[in-house]
């Protein structure tokens, strides 16, 4: 069953798991995106030249292809993971709103301003934005960084 009981805290296991999916599946047209355009960055050449030297398709792709686009991989998990981060909707329709369960940050804004804890609410709203922002910052560098070594 999806939903079975864990044997140390006696809390459903699919409550904690389900807005965790629900994010996942919201941010992953953005992280798909970015990734996509990693690997296809990666010159198909040296693939070639791997497969040549007796790799298999699975040892290229790890020794040759990952290592050359793991920056961009790492830029559409940020990414994907700052849209995640505000994402609302979907979370409260598919995973719901249940009082001591665990939450993400915007089902928490929610609740604590339903309850009338404004200051909670916009302490939330900051921790919210500052990961957004650290995300969104450190995906620049590696983008950056990724860009630079195309250049050269």
């Amino acid at each position: 069953r999806a939903m079975r009981k864990s044997d140390a805290t006696g809390k459903t296991i699919g409550y904690v798991f389900l807005p965790l999916f629900v994010q996942e599946a919201v941010g992953e047209s953005v992280a798909q995106a970015v990734t996509r355009t990693a690997f296809e960055e990666v010159d198909p050449g040296l693939v070639a030249v791997a497969r040549t030297l007796g790799r298999g398709p699975i040892a290229a792709f790890f020794r040759v292809t990952l290592p050359l686009a793991w920056r961009g991989v790492a830029a559409g998990a940020l990414l994907a993971f700052a849209r995640a981060l505000g994402e609302f909707g979907a979370t409260i329709l598919v995973a719901g709103s249940t009082e001591g369960r665990p939450q993400t940050l915007a089902l928490a804004v929610f609740h604590r301003a339903q309850l009338g804890d404004d200051a909670g609410a916009l302490r939330l709203v900051g921790w919210t934005v500052a990961l957004a922002f650290a995300a969104v910052w450190t995906t620049e560098i590696v983008m950056r960084r990724r860009a630079r070594r195309l250049d050269t």
